[in-house]
């Protein structure tokens, strides 16, 4: 028996339309059971990437508060004239401004000569300690975690070991240990020599932080990472810092509401990161609940694994959303089907005649016939309109075919002629570098002999003086020609622009000028190469400098960029100086184009600028950019006539 072309379409969709959906719900249920879990594990990865940062910043503060306080005078003094009876006063101040648990000074083989927290207990040796005894044999700066004895804790102060003493709280799938307490400490701890005059070891400085019940590190990590984000009345994120296997501090609560120091690590993660010494991304539990967690090996100087940092967020959320999503999926492919057939069943009489013919069409218009067109008839208005809409697309195809061949033409004809300039502006350049260094080498040489006064010495300098600036010019242009690819990094633009207006303010040029600096705070960090980014703000402020010949308002501000589909950075340079006239507008950017006086500028600036931002992805125009294609995009442009110019980066 025959079937209709209607049936048997129909039959087909309906077919392939239950086999789809049928297939797709379950392959989506079990992706998005996966899914979830697996970014939830990738988010819970990245943030243990923010707190590694946190705790390492931490460091690198007490390293440098240690670091700047060892080289100060007095304690030089002081050590070298044997004289500590006023150093116990102004080493407690430092400790108390720089929030330290520790600060204590000794000779050049370790001995205690003051603890600022019990000056009564000194003379012992610090020798063996590590970090001191690094600082001993290499005279650099030395900052690590490190455990602390009782006993060394109570020579630093008694209350210090009475932090350190923990209680052990029994949970589920801890480890299970016969010990009962901790009596030792975690420090954050950081040492630092002592210099004198002669450059002689004179002694050492270390300071340190205990990390025993001091939940500032943690709820820092917290606060940054998951900024507060509640669930169900209870912290969504937390992060703790493990001594051994051992909670010391923490933002993980028990079911009493209280802070979990003193439960313990589960027997897995214990086995996985203490004695294996490897991260741990994966769910655990954490005292009373499952969590998404993520953890690695805190290590001490020597490299010895002596505890753990930890971020984790709870699993709860994840599995209601998981059970939500996976209900939803199944109601709207369900519904899905039953939409599609009922759509193939209205829709199959009046498709098959008019889609051939579009198949036919488009099928003459994709092998190259840019003229097809179709009659826009059908049995259904809809129909009509297709075929309208196809014929508009053919002529737009047709159209825009046209105009996309003739820019790349311009474009070819472009690239073509800047490729060879570059290509002779570097041989050139190459060529006459060698006769310049000579004219210059022998016109200094002759100068050592020439008379100290005269025409003959006057000539001569002129000749050094204008060889000098053919080298600079070649220099330059062989910088245009070959520049190395970026570095980038996230940097604050705030910052490479305050540092460039630093180095700057202070030249000649710019004792008359007012800089403005509108910056706005809380720009993102931008992907780019500072040093390279410097290097174009320089051109751009000595620019507009020159432009307002020494005398005038240079205003920078910063901002969030205003472009719809990125968040970025928009910088702006605006002058008081002359502008520029609109004829030249448009050759700005073009190597060696300047409308400087001759001996002021050699046109390479901008030129040279265009290439550093072109490389960082970006573009650089004479009116506005709008660059946000990636994280390292950047873009410059300028404002004729009011000699300002704007940036936005991403």
């Amino acid at each position: 028996m025959k079937l209709s072309l209607r049936t048997r379409l129909l039959g087909s969709f309906l077919v392939v339309i239950v086999t789809c959906g049928a297939v797709s719900t379950v392959v989506g249920v079990r992706m998005i059971g996966e899914g979830l879990i697996s970014q939830a594990q990738d988010k819970v990865r990245l943030d243990l990437n923010s707190a590694r940062g946190g705790y390492q910043e931490a460091i690198s503060d007490l390293r440098d508060a240690v670091r700047h306080t060892a080289i100060r005078f007095f304690i030089r003094s002081a050590m070298q004239a044997g004289d500590l009876r006023q150093l116990a006063g102004e080493l407690e101040k430092i400790r108390v401004n720089e929030s330290l648990d520790v600060l204590t000074l000794t000779d050049n083989t370790g001995k205690v000569l003051l603890r600022t927290r019990n000056p009564k207990e000194m003379g012992d040796s610090q020798a063996a300690n590590p970090i001191v005894m690094k600082v001993l044999s290499e005279k650099q700066v030395v900052a690590s975690t490190e455990i602390v004895s009782r006993e060394e804790l109570l020579k630093e102060a008694p209350a210090l070991a009475a932090l350190a003493h923990i209680v052990f709280i029994p949970t589920p799938k801890a480890k299970p240990t016969d010990r009962t307490e901790e009596t030792s400490g975690m420090m954050m701890k950081a040492a630092a020599p002592i210099i004198g005059e002669g450059g002689e070891l004179l002694g050492v400085l270390y300071g340190g932080k205990l990390l025993n019940q001091n939940n500032s590190i943690v709820d820092k990590i917290k606060d940054t990472v998951y900024q507060g984000e509640i669930y169900k009345g209870r912290e969504m994120g937390t992060a703790t810092i493990f001594q051994g296997g051992l909670r010391i501090s923490t933002n993980v609560q028990t079911k009493e509401g209280i802070r979990a120091i003193g439960t313990r690590v589960s027997e897995e993660v214990n086995r996985r990161v203490l004695v294996e010494g490897k991260g741990w991304v994966e769910r655990a539990f954490v005292v009373t609940d499952w969590y998404v967690t993520a953890y690695e090996p805190i290590k001490d100087v020597s490299g010895k694994i002596i505890g753990i940092l930890y971020v984790g967020m709870l699993e709860q959320k994840f599995v209601e959303m998981k059970r939500k999503t996976l209900w939803t999926f199944i109601v709207i492919s369900l519904g899905g089907v039953a939409l599609s057939v009922i759509i193939c069943y209205a829709l199959s009489k009046t498709l098959t005649g008019p889609v051939n013919t579009l198949v036919h069409a488009a099928n003459r218009l994709a092998d190259g016939d840019l003229k097809q067109r179709v009659q826009p008839c059908g049995s259904t208005e809809e129909i009509g309109l297709l075929g309208s809409a196809f014929n508009l697309m053919a002529g737009s195809i047709e159209e825009r075919d046209e105009q996309l061949r003739q820019r790349a033409q311009e474009e070819i004809m472009k690239a073509e002629r800047l490729a060879m300039v570059g290509q002779l502006a570097a041989g050139v350049a190459h060529e006459i570098n060698n006769p310049l260094g000579g004219i210059l080498l022998f016109s200094r040489l002759l100068l050592r002999k020439a008379p100290a006064e005269g025409p003959e010495r006057e000539n001569l300098e002129r000749i050094a003086r204008e060889a000098e600036r053919c080298q600079n010019i070649v220099q330059g242009l062989l910088d245009f020609a070959r520049q190395r690819e970026p570095r980038p990094e996230f940097v604050n633009i705030n910052n490479v622009v305050d540092k460039t207006v630093s180095f700057l303010a202070n030249q000649a040029l710019f004792h008359n000028i007012k800089i403005v600096k509108q910056f706005q705070t809380n720009v993102p960090d931008v992907y780019v190469d500072a040093s390279q980014m410097q290097q174009v703000f320089v051109n751009i402020i000595m620019n507009a400098a020159e432009a307002m010949d020494g005398n005038g308002t240079l205003t920078i501000t910063t901002s969030r960029t205003r472009l719809d589909r990125d968040n970025g950075v928009e910088l702006s340079f605006a002058d008081t100086g002359c502008g520029i006239s609109e004829d030249d507008i448009g050759r700005l950017f073009e190597p060696f184009f300047t409308t400087k006086e001759v001996g002021r500028g050699t046109g390479l600036g901008l030129s040279i600028s265009h290439g550093i931002v072109r490389k960082h992805g970006g573009t650089l125009s004479e009116v506005r950019a709008h660059v946000c294609r990636s994280r390292s995009d950047y873009g410059h442009g300028t404002k004729a006539r009011n000699g300002g110019c704007g940036c936005c980066c991403r």
